[in-house]
């Protein structure tokens, strides 16, 4: 890890007297994975920021246990981002022994965190600007709250920009966000998140991010990958947020396996999540030997980009991973996917923030169990647009009530046996929208007097049954 003070080596940029006296500006990124990182340089590399004085890169680690993994600074390919910057901090460093993900100043504390900070990283009085990800939650948010003037800029680094904002945001932060920042993982569709404050979105031009992850694949002159263009499968270790069981992920990935070999790819490479248990790798052996397929387990952390440069895999399969997207989007490579149906049903509350992602990849990637599609890489995707509007209201409504007349629409005009899948009829009711009741209730009016005396006869039910 780089030393605290990034200018310990260039007295004069301390000193703005060097530089006429002029206020000195800063410009602080946040990133916690190496594919952010290269979202950001991608940024850099485009202008998409205006000039500074400095620009730091702040490093997170938000594993569950970051003593034991890796930051991003320490992974291959880093090399290649760091000259975007004239120095790299450590925020688990600078919050120690507190854990990123779970930690945030306490409102009296705020002038005494920017003061510290600015002592630490040598800010002096800069002018700060900070761009992090994921601003509605930690650490972003604990960092745009501790330098409370600074204005902000939000970056996305997958499909969940495409979403609700996932829980509301303090004004006093949401207000300061002026772009977000985005790669252009579905053409056409527009980002959801962040419009409640009216922030603009902005594309990262993909051949810019195509460059910078050249650049991350040249790092890694050593990676040995078969030859022959073989299936791609992506491992995303569900089972640690609770989404699948170990069991069921386990099924999944046998699945991926024998959906390559219906479809005649008998050689076969997965890429595991860096942090899923070993066993699953050799379970996935073992059926491979059974089934006659050529199994390659690649255990080196490298992103899923790299391989498609090195690799040109006849078949990208994975459940909802951004990767699926950026194999089609960004390299027109052919992608499949499975396991949506499940997760769908199983993501739990109706709100959790992996439902626009997992809509839209089953909603645009060919199943892969339907070789036809598969093999035209052709999926009917009819109003992709307003569908996440409908996902989108009914998992944010008190975000987006605007939102409201457009998943009315939706709902009265698509909702069929297929696109049922996206919706549940219990948030529908609660949430008196079309769908929500038989057709030949829909007499009924709908306010909130309504479901109320409903609420109150449900209740005074069960307490006769009780």
């Amino acid at each position: 890890m780089a030393p605290q003070n990034p200018d310990a080596q260039n007295p004069d940029a301390r000193n703005p007297a060097a530089q006429g006296g002029a206020r000195r500006t800063t410009q602080i990124f946040f990133a916690s994975t190496l594919y952010g990182a290269a979202t950001l340089a991608a940024a850099l590399d485009s202008d998409c920021f205006g000039p500074a004085d400095r620009r730091l890169l702040l490093v997170g680690n938000n594993a569950a246990n970051p003593e034991t993994t890796p930051a991003l600074d320490t992974m291959p390919g880093f090399e290649r981002l760091r000259e975007r910057f004239d120095g790299v901090l450590s925020w688990n460093e600078a919050i120690s022994p507190f854990h990123p993900g779970g930690w945030s100043p306490r409102s009296d504390d705020i002038p005494l965190w920017e003061r510290y900070l600015r002592l630490l990283w040598d800010l002096g009085d800069d002018s700060v600007r900070l761009a992090v990800e994921s601003i509605q939650v930690n650490p972003a948010l604990a960092l745009a709250q501790i330098f409370t003037g600074a204005p902000v800029d939000v970056y996305a680094d997958g499909l969940m920009s495409y979403g609700p904002t996932r829980s509301k945001i303090d004004p006093l932060v949401g207000t300061r966000i002026d772009r977000l920042l985005h790669l252009d993982l579905v053409p056409g569709l527009t980002p959801l998140l962040l419009t409640e404050f009216g922030v603009a979105p902005e594309i990262v031009p993909t051949d810019a991010f195509t460059k910078v992850l050249a650049e991350l694949s040249d790092a890694h002159p050593q990676l040995a990958v078969p030859d022959g263009r073989p299936a791609l499968l992506l491992g995303q270790y569900m089972s640690a947020l609770d989404i699948l069981t170990a069991e069921e992920e386990e099924r999944l990935h046998i699945r991926m396996l024998k959906g390559a070999l219906e479809l005649g790819h008998t050689r076969v490479v997965f890429k595991p999540h860096p942090t899923a248990p070993a066993r699953w790798s050799r379970l996935l052996e073992q059926e491979a030997e059974k089934l006659g397929a050529e199994l390659t387990v690649l255990d080196e952390p490298v992103l899923a980009e790299v391989l498609y440069q090195r690799m040109q895999p006849a078949l990208v399969v994975g459940c909802f991973s951004t990767a699926l997207l950026t194999a089609s989007a960004l390299y027109g490579l052919p992608v499949a996917r499975t396991g949506t149906d499940l997760l769908l049903e199983r993501l739990t509350p109706y709100q959790n923030s992996n439902r626009v992602p997992v809509t839209i990849v089953d909603a645009t990637v060919p199943d892969l169990q339907d070789k036809a599609a598969v093999e035209a890489q052709h999926q009917e995707t009819p109003e992709l647009g307003s569908l996440i509007k409908a996902v989108g209201f009914a998992m944010q409504p008190q975000i987006y009530p605007e939102l409201r007349p457009a998943a009315e629409s939706y709902l009265s005009r698509r909702l069929t046996a297929h696109t049922w899948r996206y919706f549940k009829r219990r948030r529908l009711t609660s949430l008196a929208l079309p769908g929500a009741i038989p057709s030949q209730l829909g007499f009924i009016p709908r306010n909130a007097t309504v479901r109320r005396v409903a609420r109150r006869a449900r209740a005074f039910k069960r307490a006769a049954l009780g």
